[in-house]
């Protein structure tokens, strides 16, 4: 499963950024890393780019961009 794949409020952890040009490195640099924990936001009008919350800050990627991170998604558990 990819960013891209989320749905909305839904949580996930980061797997692996596809790739090992410069938007790969570019978006680790973003804190897009092993093991981190990022939730969807919201998407814009036309469904691109798409907002996530990560270390406590909002980020905004292209569709493109966000096909290139590998997630597997949090279970919430409510009781």
């Amino acid at each position: 499963m990819t960013l891209d794949d989320l749905k909305i409020g839904q949580r996930a952890l980061i797997v692996e950024v596809g790739g090992d040009d410069g938007i790969a490195i570019r978006l680790m640099e973003m804190g897009l890393t092993d093991g981190e924990e990022i939730t969807l936001i919201g998407f814009a009008p036309l469904g691109d780019p798409i907002e996530f919350l990560i270390r406590g800050y909002r980020l905004s990627l292209r569709k493109a961009e966000a096909r290139r991170v590998e997630v597997t998604a949090l279970v919430d558990s409510k009781l």
